[in-house]
């Protein structure tokens, strides 16, 4: 499945894309579908936002709305952040970004290392709450009133829809077959928006199915809460989840989520972050009922080592592992 590189790129938004699927196979019972994932941490900040940020700042630039020498402002918990700090400043925009400390420290670095300039929003004992996002969502708006701005806000932008259709696109060319289910979990929305809307373009019978942590299945029960899978279960249900493109909902246990994130690193050799676990085992769940001659879809969002420093990784002994006991940390 070598897919031809190619040339010299003019630019690193160029090797946005084009990213490998592999198939899963210690971790998939043996009476079950075939389990695809999609390794979007191939992407150059390692997460599937690249593909999101190139898209919300072309066609802005395309519109008009974004000109040179204008700043661009989001709110984000960090792989946003990253993906549009590493596209504005391949642009030559300045880049202003509200986050918080609930997010990983390595995150805000990896912003500030491609010259973001980071406002903090404080939160109590580094818990991802529901008034956590709102509060952010205020402060960006604040800034976006300044002259010259031009605010991304994701979780209204259509477009970053537009820049995830291409994952829905790669598939179709790299999967033989057709694929009966693509689920993944939902943030703002889009990725499993764009993914769907190109699937059926394609004229793809897939089942889309959005995944959450069940602790904040808003989308499933209607019911927000506390959890710590970064960059998703934003406490309410996002703007861009449109009912017209996706099956069902299922919320998924977070330490099941943990679980996987680390025996996919330990079994599969994908080092992955927690709702990539989370996409894995809701991946698993839809194989296990569709059963033999039936292809799955997901995506693994971003890369491990950005939670290295965080509780994911803590040393689980190799043989402790046997056995698939739920360690929820």
């Amino acid at each position: 499945m070598h897919h031809k590189p190619a040339s010299v790129c003019s630019s690193a938004l160029q090797a946005i894309g084009n990213t490998p699927v592999v198939r899963l196979q210690k971790v998939v019972s043996s009476n079950s579908a075939e389990v695809l994932v999609k390794l979007e941490y191939f992407n150059p900040t390692a997460s599937y936002k690249d593909r999101m940020a190139l898209a919300v700042i072309e066609e802005a630039e395309a519109r008009g709305t974004l000109r040179p020498g204008m700043t661009v402002v989001e709110y984000t918990g960090g792989n946003t952040g990253s993906a549009l700090a590493f596209v504005c400043t391949v642009k030559g925009y300045p880049f202003k970004v509200v986050s918080s400390d609930a997010f990983a420290h390595e995150k805000l670095q990896t912003m500030r290392a491609f010259g973001a300039e980071l406002i903090i929003v404080p939160t109590l004992g580094g818990q991802i709450t529901p008034d956590l996002t709102p509060r952010m969502i205020e402060e960006a708006r604040k800034l976006a009133q300044s002259e010259g701005v031009y605010w991304t806000n994701q979780l209204q932008n259509a477009d970053s829809i537009k820049g995830y259709e291409r994952i829905g696109q790669e598939l179709v060319k790299q999967v033989d077959g057709p694929i009966h289910a693509f689920c993944g979990a939902v943030g703002s929305a889009a990725m499993l928006m764009g993914v769907a809307r190109a699937l059926h373009e394609a004229k793809s019978p897939a089942r889309i199915v959005a995944l959450e942590p069940a602790t904040t299945a808003v989308i499933s029960t209607g019911k927000a809460g506390t959890h710590h899978v970064e960059g998703i279960g934003i406490g309410f249900v996002p703007p861009l989840l449109d009912q017209a493109f996706y099956n069902e909902a299922r919320g998924i246990d977070e330490g099941e989520a943990r679980h996987m994130a680390r025996r996919l690193a330990q079994e599969q050799g994908i080092l992955a972050g927690t709702s990539s676990g989370l996409n894995v085992v809701g991946a698993l769940q839809i194989a296990q009922e569709l059963g033999p001659g039936h292809t799955v879809m997901t995506v693994a969002a971003d890369a491990g080592f950005k939670y290295l420093a965080g509780d994911l990784n803590e040393v689980q002994p190799h043989h402790a592992r046997e056995g698939g006991s739920k360690d929820v940390l």
